[in-house]
């Protein structure tokens, strides 16, 4: 297990309407100091068919571009965890994001958790906002059971 904090900040600004969620960025995402960022990751890949743009450049200011263009804003639920490499199902001593200020402070009219963890852990501290909030199946490629047409099926709601 390793003690992990959120390193990066949320992508975010006052046009922002969708917030997707995740639990707490891989290994490889910290790494490379962004969200979604290992390769295996459907995340970007989800985001290029639905709004038929390349998220899949891994130019760090070109994703934020793109999804500040489409209105999303990215962040986890957790803040600092104790975790084994990239394990959600290892995640201990969650320390939980303060979600209600960004809904406070930012236009946001839906939200999105891309996993079971990460709604889970929402549902546990935000059940205020349940009704704001829709689980997404994970786009991790540990969530091998869901194909990519099972995935984009979803993961259109997003789209406003």
């Amino acid at each position: 297990m390793t003690h992990i904090n959120h390193q990066f900040p949320i992508v975010i600004d006052n046009d922002s309407q969708i917030l997707i969620l995740g639990s707490i960025p891989s290994v490889i995402s910290r790494k490379r100091n962004f969200y979604y960022m290992n390769p295996t990751n459907r995340f970007y890949q989800i985001l290029s068919i639905i709004y038929q743009e390349n998220f899949l450049d891994d130019n760090v200011s070109n994703k934020i571009k793109l999804l500040k263009k489409h209105h999303i804003a990215l962040y986890d639920v957790i803040e600092e965890c104790d975790i084994d490499k990239s394990s959600d199902s290892s995640i201990r001593n969650p320390k939980i994001a303060n979600i209600i200020e960004i809904i406070n402070k930012y236009p946001i009219k839906r939200i999105f958790l891309n996993g079971t963890k990460a709604y889970q852990l929402f549902a546990k501290h935000f059940d205020i906002l349940l009704p704001m909030a829709t689980l997404l199946p994970s786009t991790s490629a540990a969530n091998a059971k869901c194909s990519i047409e099972q995935l984009l099926i979803k993961w259109q709601e997003i789209k406003l």
